[in-house]
C-alpha cells in the first residue's frame, strides 16, 4: 500500500483534522498514478485542498472500498468506484449525490460526458452518484510490425477462431515472444472481465432471464475451455497470476504479439517513453455468435455519504474529471496519456486523435457496447463483463479461482464450472424468491 500526502507533510484524517484535507482511496492504474503526481502542484496549489491518496492493486482496493463504505466510518471521502458498484452502493445510501456539487458546475459541463456513463452512474432515485475519471471498452491490441514481418493479417473485426490461429502463428515470432496475453489472475474484475465477454459471444450467460444459473452449460463451458487452452498454449509465462498490469508490462516489453484487454491501455502503449509507441494496432473485441463483444467500464469517483468534507470532495472530483485536467495531462505527459473515454469533446480533439491511434476503435467499442443485451439471450440484470448484482463480486471471484487453477494446470474447467454452477444457483435462487 502506498499512502501519499500530496501536499507534503501533514494531511489529516478525513474524519477530522484539517478541514482542507481529503482522503482518496483508488486503484493503482497508470491514469491514477499520473493524477497522484499532478495533484499537489495544480489542484492543491489552486484550491488549498490537500489530497491524501491511498493507492492499492485492483483486487485489494475493491475489498477495502467495500469495507470502508459499507461501515460508513468516514475515513475516506472519495474512492474510485465503477459502474458495477455505484448502482447498489447508492441504493444502500453509502454515497452522496453529486448533482449539486459537481454536475451543476458550469465549468464541468456534464452534457459533455458520454450518455452511457451518466446513465450507468445514476441511482434508481434519479440522482447522480458518480463521475467518470476515464471510460473504456475492450479491444484486441497487436504488434503491427511483427504481423507484417510474419506475413499475418489482422481483420478489423476478428473472430476468436481467427485470433487463436494468429496466436499460434505469432508465437515465437521474436525471441521470448508469446502469441497472446490474457488475464489469468483470479478475481471477478481480473480473469472474468475478459472471460465473461468471451462467454457472451460464445452464446453463454451466467443466468437466464429467470435467474437459472448457466455456468456449466455447454456454451459457458466451451468459451471457458477455449480461453484456458488459448492462454495455456500460446499465452504469457505465469498466466495464472497475470492481470491487467502484468499483460501491459508484457506488451510494452515486447513479450507478446497480441493482447485482449481494456482500451484504456492504449494511453500507456502510446506514451512518449513506451518502447512500442506507434507499433500497436487496435481492433474490435473478437466475436463468435454476436456482432460485438467489448465491455463497458468506467473508473469513476464517488463520495462517501459519511464524509464531513463533501464540498471539498466535490471540488476534487470536478477537477479530476474535467476537460481542464485532461488538458493538464496533455501538456505535462502528452495527449496519449489523457484519461479519455468519457467526454465527447476529447474524441473530437485533433491533438488527441493524432496522439492516440486507438481513439476511433475505442469510441466505436464504447458506443457499441450494450449492457442490457450483451449476448444472445435476455438477461435478468445489466452488465457486459459482470452481472449487475452485489453478489457477483464474490461469485465471480470464487469461480475464477478454479479457472485460474486450470490455467496453471492444476485442475479442470469442468470441475471449476460444476462448483461454480452450485454457487451461482444459490445466488439465483435468492433472486427468484424476490
Amino acid at each position: 500500500m502506498t499512502l501519499t500526502a500530496c501536499s507534503g507533510a501533514g494531511g489529516g484524517s478525513a474524519a477530522g483534522g484539517d478541514a482542507n484535507s481529503i482522503n482518496v482511496l483508488m486503484v493503482n492504474n497508470p491514469q491514477m498514478e499520473d493524477l497522484q503526481k499532478l495533484t499537489a502542484d495544480n489542484f492543491t496549489k489552486d484550491t488549498g485542498i490537500k489530497v491524501n491518496f491511498t493507492v492499492l492493486p485492483e483486487n485489494d482496493v475493491r475489498a477495502k472500498i467495500s469495507q470502508e463504505f459499507s461501515s460508513q466510518a468516514g475515513q475516506y471521502d472519495v474512492a474510485s468506484l465503477s459502474n458495477y458498484e455505484i448502482p447498489f452502493y447508492s441504493a444502500n445510501k453509502w454515497l452522496a449525490p453529486l448533482d449539486d456539487t459537481v454536475a451543476k458546475n458550469p465549468d464541468f459541463n456534464q452534457a459533455d460526458i458520454l450518455p452511457a456513463y451518466t446513465a450507468s452512474l445514476t441511482g434508481k432515485d434519479g440522482k447522480l452518484y458518480g463521475e467518470p475519471f476515464y471510460g473504456e471498452s475492450s479491444l484486441l491490441m497487436y504488434r503491427k510490425d511483427i504481423f507484417e514481418a510474419k506475413g499475418l493479417t489482422m481483420p478489423a473485426n476478428p473472430t476468436w477462431d481467427q485470433v487463436a490461429n494468429l496466436a499460434a502463428k505469432a508465437d515465437g515470432a521474436a525471441p521470448g515472444m508469446k502469441g497472446i496475453c490474457l488475464r489469468g489472475q483470479p478475481g471477478w474484475g481480473q480473469l472474468f472481465a475478459p472471460l465473461t465477454t468471451v462467454v457472451n459471444t460464445f452464446g453463454g450467460t451466467w443466468f437466464d432471464k429467470d435467474w437459472n444459473a448457466k455456468v456449466n452449460a455447454p456454451e459457458f463451458t466451451a468459451a471457458t475451455q477455449f480461453y484456458v487452452d488459448l492462454v495455456r498454449n500460446h499465452g504469457e509465462a505465469g498466466a495464472a497470476q497475470a492481470g491487467f498490469t502484468e499483460c501491459l508490462n508484457n506488451m510494452t516489453q515486447g513479450k507478446t504479439a497480441m493482447w485482449y484487454d481494456a482500451s484504456s491501455a492504449g494511453g500507456s502503449l502510446e506514451a512518449a517513453d513506451s518502447p512500442v509507441k506507434g507499433k500497436i494496432g487496435y481492433v474490435q473485441a473478437p466475436v463468435k455468435e454476436t456482432k460485438s463483444s467489448g465491455w463497458l467500464w468506467t473508473w469513476s469517483w464517488g463520495v462517501q455519504a459519511a464524509s464531513k468534507k463533501q464540498d471539498a470532495a466535490g471540488k476534487f472530483i470536478a477537477w479530476a474529471s474535467s476537460s481542464k485536467y485532461e488538458n493538464l495531462v496533455a501538456s505535462k505527459l502528452g495527449w496519449a496519456k489523457v484519461p479519455s473515454g468519457k467526454r465527447s469533446s476529447t474524441y473530437e480533439n485533433a491533438d488527441f486523435q493524432k496522439a492516440a491511434p486507438f481513439f476511433e476503435a475505442e469510441k466505436t467499442a464504447i458506443l457499441n457496447a450494450d449492457p442490457k443485451n450483451p449476448g444472445v439471450q435476455p438477461r435478468p440484470a445489466i452488465g457486459v463483463q459482470f452481472v449487475g448484482i452485489p453478489e457477483f463480486a464474490d461469485l465471480g471471484t470464487t469461480v475464477s479461482q478454479g479457472i485460474s487453477s486450470a490455467i496453471a494446470g492444476q485442475g479442470s474447467v469442468a470441475d471449476a464450472l460444476a462448483k461454480g454452477q452450485d454457487a451461482a444457483q444459490k445466488v439465483g435462487d435468492k433472486y427468484k424468491s424476490k
